[in-house]
């Protein structure tokens, strides 16, 4: 599951999703699912209008296609007319006509920034956007000011390299004090050196040709107290370097998060096993020239082509288990990334993802959202409410907290489901309440057999007041949620009216 801001990705019928105030799935007719659209847009159909020419669009042009039978938006300097999209659209006509006749790339990427809108709107283009005259030196937009000031962040990092006759070190000095190794993601492919540093909101990127060749092993080390990485390349050729390299795309910028690409690698399925009747556990492999760990809370982006047309989907990495790191340190691996996911036979995207093949590989962007560990300073109550595979945040969070957490007294989980048979991970976790008396696990079934003697029903008062009870008067509390979108919706609205703060409160949403 995701965290994400309160906007929404169009599946909110799937426990893989849960949302916070976030847009509604629209109910589509039938005959107008993304596969209907794949094959609409393969159809050879003039989908524009426009008979295969491109145009540039001038603004005032833009403006004047802004109803729903004739609808173009721009979207990062493209133009493209929706009007055929309509119908397919998950998030509803209204959602679309909120950008018609004008750039809807701030609200596209407020909605669903990971969408390949290139790949599902291609035969849609209309043009590209002319260009504006070029402002007189020394006269600055209005607006181009309040973006400026806007966008002041933290210190640009700065960074600088050394060699000896065998290793190359790039030093980042991020100026920060609070980096850790998941703040770091550095990849080597197609002759492209990629180090991509997150402080904060911010990307700062490290985007060179190498001059020489390297091994694709190389090793990433944070000295925390004073906010310094350091990259150790192994050179192929024990030659000395007259330069680290070419500056490609993006070198040495420092952006928000926000406005940068997601980036992706290929990851190499390894195994797939049963957790449920109909939930698997996936595991990947990194490329061994990768080096990312994805923070605890946080999501990727898988990516399968389907029918010829990129897809898109957001999960949250899991352990592979629940019970094997409680005597060790919690330290994410960093070649292998493991993922719960239900498969949903009629579906688009989980299908083709089971019926990938040993071998066979899925590109992985890097990690996103919005949680903190610093959420858990001086924590001494967590509760965690998950539906379905709205779990999958839970497993790390569970396992950080029982580790990493001197001040904790107790972490509770509801868990929802509708029969036992959905219930994840089962076992492990009436295991891990056994071993750690700090945790208590709580099974809730809505559709139970007549031999379930646990709790069951939906999210309620009555529920959610006998379970949120604090250790101490004061206690310092983080209650996590995640679910399906009226779980979380039901459950955020019954925590303020038990008058739990929003500091006190985080929901994953996609």
């Amino acid at each position: 599951m995701l965290n994400v801001p309160s906007q929404s990705f169009p599946a909110p019928s799937s426990q893989q999703r849960v949302a916070s105030g976030g847009r509604s799935k629209v109910p589509l007719k039938q005959g107008r699912s993304l596969m209907d659209w794949i094959r609409l847009t393969k159809s050879g159909k003039d989908l524009t209008g426009l008979k295969g020419r491109l145009f540039e669009v001038t603004e005032e042009e833009l403006e004047k296609h802004n109803k729903k039978d004739d609808c173009w938006i721009c979207i990062r300097g493209f133009v493209y007319n929706v009007s055929p999209y309509m119908e397919y659209h998950p998030g509803g006509e209204d959602e679309l006509m909120r950008a018609a006749g004008s750039d809807g790339t701030d609200l596209f990427d407020q909605v669903h920034r990971w969408v390949n809108y290139e790949s599902m709107l291609k035969e849609c283009l209309v043009g590209k956007m002319a260009v504006k005259p070029a402002v007189p030196k020394g006269m600055l937009p209005k607006s181009q000011v309040t973006d400026t000031r806007a966008r002041e962040g933290p210190i640009s990092p700065s960074y600088d390299w050394f060699q000896t006759d065998s290793l190359i070190t790039i030093i980042i000095y991020t100026k920060q004090k609070d980096m850790n190794l998941d703040s770091v993601i550095v990849d080597y492919q197609d002759d492209s050196f990629r180090a991509e540093t997150i402080i904060k909101d911010y990307s700062y990127l490290i985007h060179m040709e190498l001059f020489r060749e390297i091994h694709e092993d190389f090793s990433v080390r944070v000295v925390a107290n004073v906010g310094k990485i350091e990259i150790v390349l192994k050179k192929k050729e024990h030659t000395s370097w007259k330069c680290l390299g070419h500056a490609l795309e993006n070198h040495n910028s420092f952006t928000p998060r926000k406005d940068t690409a997601l980036y992706y690698r290929k990851c190499q399925l390894i195994s797939k096993e049963d957790v449920t009747h109909d939930t698997k556990l996936f595991c990947l492999m990194l490329p061994p020239s990768s080096y990312l760990q994805v923070p605890i809370g946080q999501h990727v982006y898988l990516k399968l082509t389907i029918a010829g047309t990129e897809i898109v989907k957001p999960y949250t990495p899991v352990s592979h288990s629940l019970l094997f790191k409680l005597m060790e340190p919690v330290l994410p691996n960093d070649k292998y990334i493991y993922f719960l996911i239900k498969i949903y036979p009629a579906g688009l995207f989980t299908p083709e993802l089971d019926h990938l093949q040993i071998g066979d590989f899925v590109s992985v962007s890097s990690p996103e959202g919005n949680f903190k560990i610093s959420q858990f300073q001086e924590l001494e109550d967590l509760f965690l409410l998950a539906a379905g595979t709205g779990f999958t945040p839970m497993v790390k969070i569970l396992n950080y907290a029982l580790t990493n957490i001197p001040s904790l007294r107790k972490v509770k989980l509801m868990f929802f489901n509708k029969t036992e048979d959905d219930i994840i991970w089962r076992s492990q976790l009436e295991n891990l309440a056994f071993k750690d008396k700090r945790c208590d696990i709580e099974f809730v079934l809505s559709a139970p057999t007549s031999e379930w003697n646990g709790k069951q029903g939906h999210i309620s008062p009555a529920l959610l007041s006998e379970f949120l009870k604090r250790s101490l008067d004061k206690s310092k509390v983080l209650i996590c949620i995640c679910g399906p979108t009226p779980f979380t919706e039901q459950g955020i609205r019954l925590l303020h009216d038990l008058n739990f703060s929003k500091d006190e409160i985080h929901s994953f949403t996609a």
